[in-house]
């Protein structure tokens, strides 16, 4: 998904929907922030011992499907619909519990510099 400066893009063009893996694609990439597009292929979660556990802070939006998010050390899951957002701060460990059975997944995913942090992103 490449557009130049001023072109403007659609975030559901080409989908890689065959695929039983996730899939993500950069969408900007920049010393304080990165954006991604996830595509999660239906009925998706991570194995119970998978943990994302990521150096920036992350805000994540469903754009289309479901999904739940599980945390290390808490019980329970947050379930996530379309246009449902989360803010995850670095170092908090989480997966993907599971997601929509029948449609793919799709998540956009901010990862950026803590506004609390004096360094820069890893």
């Amino acid at each position: 998904m490449s557009t130049s400066p001023l072109q403007p893009a659609n975030i559901f063009a080409e989908l890689l929907l065959s695929s039983a893996a996730e899939h993500s694609t950069t969408l900007v990439d920049a010393p304080a922030v990165h954006v991604e597009r996830i595509v999660s292929p239906p009925g998706h979660g991570m194995p119970a011992n998978e943990w994302y556990d990521q150096t920036r802070d992350e805000f994540v939006l469903v754009l289309q499907g479901r999904g739940a998010l599980v945390f290390d050390g808490q019980e329970g899951e947050i379930v996530l619909n379309p246009g449902d957002y989360l803010r995850l701060p670095a170092g908090v460990r989480h997966r993907v519990s599971w997601t929509d059975a029948h449609q793919p997944t799709i998540w956009l995913a901010v990862h950026h510099d803590s506004p609390h942090s004096d360094s820069p992103h890893s």
